[in-house]
């Protein structure tokens, strides 16, 4: 089919190219000149593990192109995908800006039936809202279908979700478009959830909410297991066998980040509140995240006495493994908190370094892992990339001042540690 794509982010770009790797014809639109020539070229502004690949593969087969122009791709497509950010305000609302003028962009452009398939994570009733903008902008005056469509991928595994996905949630308003939307998804191969758009706009928010309470429940549970001398893996290891809760998501850490749970939660509180209920659950799931960061900083500044002069190695700066993408990172949080103390930092992180630069100015940059340590009063792991399981521990603990390390993301044993002689601080154990 005849696709486009209206934003070239995480969720428009992997989107875009995993369509065009089934066979489907996919032009790729961005306002931004600089990123669709790098584009155009092979080249990807975000790192994806196998996106670089595939972007290059469907460009050489001429399945997939680039353009900054709306109206060509609204023109050579029979369905056009919205993707573009809705990034969150001071009140936990989202900024739906974006959405609004693409729509109206949509609306200019159009001169025969169109499917408009909204893709990015919006509050209920924007559905309505782009139906209502299209309708007023259509010079036109032509018919056509608004659909709701979200995503449900992870950063660091999008390919792999979209190429392999759970379900797949169509919202519409009439069944007009559900052929069509069933035709593109049909290579994919997985069950496809047709509702109303309403409540494929809620499933959505409703989804990263649901995961990010389980990740402040077993962060929750990580401050009893440290009160009582047990061990939160063990006990999230026996609460995931129970099939009804399951094992994923009930990993301890610095807490949940990135661009997708922080901000849909806050979202979820306001769509809630706009309705007149006060969602307190999800403002309590909040709270504990929050809390979970000030507890690993005092961990650290307990053990270390005074933060101000200490310098300490941090590995990880990425909100998380196989990801760039530093936006919302507890990492980055960390860092920040430990040079407000007034400690100096060396970090390193695979991925994520170039675009952390400009955010942390003042820290040392190391590109070998088994470096961060030298000189250093302790040494943090806070994103959970598998290459940090390599670090050569006894290099490290000689490099060390004091052999001290805080393990965000419980990525060593805790025995272990204790036998090569490390001072070894994680979460829950």
């Amino acid at each position: 089919m005849k696709l486009t794509i209206i934003g070239t982010g995480y969720v428009g770009l992997v989107t875009g190219t995993c369509f065009a790797e089934v066979g489907h014809q996919v032009i790729c639109v961005d306002n931004d000149a600089a990123k669709v020539e790098m584009l155009k070229a092979g080249g990807i502004p975000i790192y994806e593990p196998g996106l670089e690949e595939l972007v290059r593969k469907n460009v050489a087969a001429g399945r997939l192109s680039f353009t900054v122009n709306t109206a060509e791709g609204v023109e050579k497509s029979d369905v056009v995908f919205i993707a573009v950010p809705t990034p969150p305000q001071t009140d936990g609302s989202v900024d739906l800006s974006f959405i609004e003028k693409v729509a109206r962009e949509i609306a200019a452009a159009m001169t025969s039936y169109k499917i408009i398939v909204d893709k990015s994570t919006v509050p209920v009733k924007t559905g309505d809202k782009v139906a209502e903008t299209i309708k007023r902008y259509c010079k036109a005056q032509v018919d056509f279908d608004v659909v709701s469509n979200p995503e449900f991928l992870r950063e660091g595994f999008a390919v792999e979700d979209l190429m392999k996905p759970d379900r797949i949630v169509v919202g519409v308003r009439s069944q007009r478009p559900v052929a069509a939307l069933k035709e593109i998804y049909a290579p994919f191969k997985s069950p496809i959830i047709v509702t109303d758009i309403n409540s494929a706009e809620l499933i959505k928010h409703a989804s990263n909410s649901f995961l990010a309470l389980k990740i402040s429940y077993i962060n929750a549970i990580s401050v009893l297991c440290e009160a009582t001398g047990a061990n939160v893996q063990e006990v999230a290891n026996g609460m995931g066998m129970d099939e009804r809760i399951g094992r994923r998501f009930l990993n301890p850490s610095l807490g949940f980040g990135g661009s997708c749970f922080p901000k849909d939660l806050s979202a979820f509180i306001k769509i809630a509140e706009q309705t007149g209920y006060d969602f307190r659950l999800l403002k309590e799931v909040q709270r504990i995240n929050t809390e979970q960061m000030d507890r690993f900083v005092k961990k650290i500044a307990d053990t270390l006495w005074v933060l101000k002069d200490k310098k300490i190695g941090v590995l990880g700066l990425a909100f998380k493994q196989n990801t760039d993408d530093v936006r919302m990172s507890p990492a980055m949080d960390l860092c920040q908190r430990l040079l407000k103390e007034g400690a100096s930092l060396r970090v390193h992180d695979p991925k994520a370094m170039d675009k952390a630069r400009s955010l942390l100015p003042n820290v040392t940059y190391v590109d070998d892992l088994n470096d961060v340590a030298e000189g250093c009063d302790a040494l943090v792991v806070a994103t959970e990339w598998d290459e940090f399981k390599k670090l050569d521990l006894e290099r490290a603990r000689r490099l060390l001042s004091h052999p001290i390390m805080f393990d965000g993301r419980n990525m060593f044993d805790p025995e272990e540690m204790e036998r090569l002689g490390w001072i070894y601080k994680s979460i829950g154990r």
